[in-house]
């Protein structure tokens, strides 16, 4: 394991220097990186690197980090050093906007550019804020939670619901002030998910990620809002083959997309 810079908090583990790419991973709200526990350590060739966010796990005595774009700022300055090999950043629903807002400031600042960033079912900046959770009460979003926590193999008790729902509400907060006027191009190519049985997100919201980059990729995998948490095999496949494939975007609409994309 790595000896050469202090623990990176904003981790849920320390990075290997071993590691021939990585895969930062972004939760959504309400939750922090543990949300990724059933992923393996390992995609391919590349290291599967949580984001552990303030406010919450190990960070809980940490204030909150406000909006996307200081959580961006935060994590930009924090994570340069793990930035010296390929990586992706991955973000699911709400956390593939703090993902777009830190490759944006990566490109802004001139730094260490992602492979690849992959936003899953999610709208895009311009579009936000959308999310259903944004009108929703307390007992609402309890009986949520208490279904997000049962699709990561845990039990809903009534302390961490609670626990949960005061971060929850932060972390929707930052949602409902997110937005962008316009889009903005990113130097960076751009996978865009969508789960084939989805209710929250259509194809026709995903597909306006076009304008974000000149190489836009589709792509519809099996399964829910939620089937990400298991990290299922169409997934981890297509994150694999990301690393090896050319870095440089490519003309608008050439891309082709993975496991049954469309454009």
């Amino acid at each position: 394991m790595s000896d050469r810079h202090p623990f990176p908090t904003r981790l849920l583990r320390r990075p290997s220097d071993d590691a021939e790419a990585r895969v930062f991973c972004f939760p959504y709200s309400g939750v922090g990186g543990s949300m990724f526990s059933q992923w393996p350590r390992v995609i391919g060739t590349a290291e599967v690197c949580p984001i552990q966010l303030p406010a919450r796990e190990n960070r809980v005595r940490e204030p909150h980090y406000g909006t996307y774009e200081e959580l961006a700022a935060d994590l930009v300055k924090q994570l340069l050093p793990y930035l010296d090999r390929p990586f992706v950043l991955f973000g699911h629903c709400a956390g593939a906007l703090p993902a777009f807002e830190t490759a944006a400031l990566l490109a802004e600042r001139g730094l260490p550019l992602p492979h690849r960033l992959v936003v899953s079912a999610q709208v895009p900046p311009h579009h936000c804020p959308q999310d259903r959770f944004l009108d929703m009460d307390d007992e609402q979003l309890g009986r949520e939670l208490g279904r997000i926590i049962v699709e990561r193999g845990g039990e809903p008790h009534p302390a961490l619901i609670e626990l949960t729902l005061e971060v929850l509400h932060q972390d929707l907060d930052a949602n409902r002030v997110y937005r962008r006027q316009r889009p903005l191009t990113l130097p960076v190519g751009i996978t865009a998910l969508h789960w084939a049985d989805d209710e929250e997100i259509t194809p026709e919201q995903i597909r306006s990620w076009r304008e974000y980059s000149a190489d836009v990729r589709f792509s519809v995998l099996d399964g829910g809002h939620y089937a990400f948490l298991s990290a299922p095999e169409q997934l981890t496949d297509l994150l694999a083959s990301l690393l090896t494939d050319p870095r440089s975007p490519e003309p608008s609409g050439a891309g082709t997309g993975h496991g049954g994309g469309h454009g």
